[in-house]
């Protein structure tokens, strides 16, 4: 990593407020190049707090677009962090209105020259894009990083119909903790705790609307953008991980946007801005890779953005099962257009008697993390634990095959109850043995006519099912195999139907796996220059004698049949040493703010009864201004379980500031099962 503290521009920034059309005022910081000619704006707009939970991030990259003559703005959305107003639903329509309202705002200022461009990672990337949906006319292009176009089935609410049962629950608790953190006195004075009592009368947890919602109806369609790509005025570099839950997004993009407004980049990485070094690499100087396309479309450059084939995308080749990578080998290719006429689906039938396939409930306890930010544990350790628990059908690779995009199954599948789901895997499996998790995907069987729609399954019929896995680059060398693995149960990606434990029968005839097949390639002349970065905030991470806790622990109560997994979600070393988001533990800021947050996610299921399928999940976070003799702690408790016709939740919210309780709630709450 190349740290630059050296630039075409002398910068400058400030903390300011924008003003919206109803007297509300955001939080904003502003880096600028110093120089009498107005220049392009570029904005980075969500609800993470600019003043601690992202500064360490912000001064990573929006000082070093300063340099380059940009003004880079980072913007709090509305009742989060320091600006006012009242915190919404994620994504509301208040949200995007008033992102809608700060690119206006932003063209107008006499250092902008009227042309703005949107960026940003997760929730970031997903403002942008939808933004760039309302087509605000100074709106000139957007990059987009692990962002979705489908918040029902590509987000972390539901997947392949099915409800998420680690982060359905784990993300909604996260924000649970976030949005009752306080305004920081320092930045807004003496009203910070007027601010947060009346915000918190606000909170209400995330995940009654979401579980209000278990199929893709009209609260889901309006949040994606896939409804209508057509509305997307702005130019589209999308970019993705093969490590990222959102990385189909990025092929749907480059296939349904105009080729002359879209790029598609999609690397091995986790869910990361590709510059940072955290695993699995290799990084890329992406700060650079986007500077060409913001020097194309909002300067009118020659930077050659536009000259990049429509996809790069990275074929890692095989590597043994691991939970980390620090860098997977492979190569990268180029795709003239998507699908690619270098890709071809190649069909595996699957052969054999039909089988039964009835997985004990704890399948899925080696999924490794959902969301992986690139920490030590977050990957899918070997698979052969999980292969024995499923149904396996294997295929000799005779020659090295490299795989592009998203591989498709077909299944002949008998049910003998109403309800169930079905999860493919494809794994690489050495000849040693090892079994590596190549990409997986999974069907909610009510869902196999539509995700619009629930319909059960008429007992004792077959049926043919289809459904994709999520999308891959990766090569299979000559003599492994390709395995892939059938099972019914998936715990805790997905929370279990309650008839589930019945499974169903699978049937070979009429059964197959397609992979893309991409052809191979000596070289595609694809390259990068190495990452860099502006000089970090230097925010300083005190050591402790605390023994630090496993970022995944598995237990297994073996007279019980129970299968507990402790899950830290803001661990540890690696996010800190990068001054990544978030990274748990204490952190104390140049501004002398102490910021202490922890966390622990406890998901329980008993082997046999898909019904005993608990989630829970503990925050606490304190923020202390010693100068100010200030002290703020948040703790929250969040719980889900179910039984045959409902789920449960309830949540806890209790504020302190200082010694007193300055606010207490609990929200108990049974939400039908209607599909999920």
């Amino acid at each position: 990593m190349h740290i630059r503290t050296s630039f075409p521009y002398e910068t400058t920034h400030e903390d300011l407020r924008i003003p919206l059309p109803d007297g509300t005022l955001l939080y904003a910081r502003v880096w600028r190049p110093l120089t009498d000619e107005p220049v392009p704006a570029i904005l980075e707009y969500l609800p993470y707090r600019l003043t601690d939970w992202t500064a360490p991030r912000d001064w990573q990259r929006h000082p070093w677009y300063a340099g380059h003559g940009y003004a880079s703005v980072r913007v709090d959305v509305r009742g989060h962090g320091n600006s006012q107003g009242m915190p919404g639903d994620a994504y509301s329509a208040t949200e995007l209105a008033d992102g809608v309202e700060v690119v206006r705002w932003l063209a107008a200022q006499p250092w902008c020259d009227g042309k703005v461009g949107m960026f940003g990672i997760s929730w970031g990337g997903f403002d942008s894009l939808r933004i760039a949906a309302l087509a605000p006319e100074p709106l000139k292009a957007v990059v987009t990083v692990c962002s979705t176009d489908d918040r029902y089935d590509n987000d972390v609410h539901y997947l392949g119909g099915s409800v998420l049962g680690v982060d359905m629950h784990a993300w909604a608790a996260t924000l649970l903790a976030l949005v009752s953190r306080p305004p920081d006195p320092r930045y807004v004075g003496e009203a910070w705790r007027d601010m947060w009592l009346k915000r918190l009368e606000e909170v209400t947890p995330l995940v009654h609307t979401w579980l209000d919602h278990q199929t893709r109806d009209r609260y889901w369609q309006h949040e994606s953008v896939r409804e209508d790509y057509g509305a997307i005025d702005a130019a589209v570099l999308a970019v993705g991980g093969w490590h990222d839950p959102y990385r189909d997004t990025v092929l749907r993009l480059v296939e349904h946007l105009p080729a002359d407004r879209v790029r598609g980049l999609i690397g091995p990485w986790s869910h990361q801005y590709p510059d940072r070094g955290l695993p699995p690499g290799p990084a890329i100087g992406f700060l650079q890779e986007t500077l060409r396309w913001w020097d194309h479309w909002l300067k009118g450059v020659e930077s050659g953005a536009m000259r990049e084939p429509l996809l790069r995308a990275y074929v890692s080749d095989s590597h043994p099962p691991a939970t980390v990578y620090d860098t997977l080998p492979g190569r990268w290719v180029g795709e003239p257009a998507w699908p690619s006429p270098n890709v071809s689906m190649v069909s595996h039938a699957l052969e054999g008697a039909p089988l039964l396939v009835r997985s004990p409930q704890h399948t899925g306890v080696d999924a490794g993390r959902f969301l992986p930010l690139g920490n030590d544990a977050d990957l899918p350790p070997d698979q052969r634990e999980e292969d024995a628990r499923s149904v396996c059908f294997e295929f000799q690779a005779d020659e090295e095959t490299w795989v592009l995009g998203r591989p498709r199954v077909r299944l002949r599948l008998t049910c003998e109850v109403p309800r169930g789901q079905v999860i493919a895997r494809v794994c690489d499996v050495a000849p040693d043995g090892a079994s590596t998790l190549v990409t997986r995907g999974v069907l909610n069987l009510s869902a196999r006519q539509g995700r619009d729609r629930a319909v059960p399954w008429e007992p004792g019929v077959t049926e043919d099912v289809e459904f994709e896995l999520n999308g891959i680059g990766h090569a299979f060398p000559a003599g492994h195999l390709v395995r892939l693995a059938v099972s019914s149960a998936y715990w805790p990606w997905i929370w279990p139907q309650p008839d589930s434990a019945a499974g169903f029968t699978l049937d070979p005839e009429g059964s197959f796996l397609e992979l893309p097949v991409r052809t191979r390639e000596s070289a595609s002349g694809i390259a990068f220059e190495e990452p860099e970065q502006s000089e970090p905030l230097g925010v300083n991470v005190p050591v402790t004698l605390d023994e630090p806790r496993p970022e995944r622990l598995v237990v297994r109560d073996v007279a019980k049949g129970e299968w507990r997994l402790e899950v830290d979600p803001l661990p540890h070393s690696r996010l800190r040493s990068s001054g990544g988001t978030p990274i748990g533990g204490t952190r104390v800021y140049p501004d002398g703010l102490e910021f202490t947050e922890g966390a622990l996610e406890t998901y329980t299921i008993n082997e046999s009864d898909p019904l005993s399928a608990r989630a829970r999940s503990d925050w606490t976070v304190e923020l202390h201004r010693p100068e100010l003799a200030w002290r703020a702690t948040v703790r929250t408790r969040s719980e889900i379980s179910c039984d045959g016709t409902d789920f449960s939740t309830s949540n806890e919210v209790i504020c302190t500031d200082g010694d007193e309780v300055v606010f207490h709630r609990t929200w108990e709450k049974r939400i039908p099962r209607t599909a999920g």
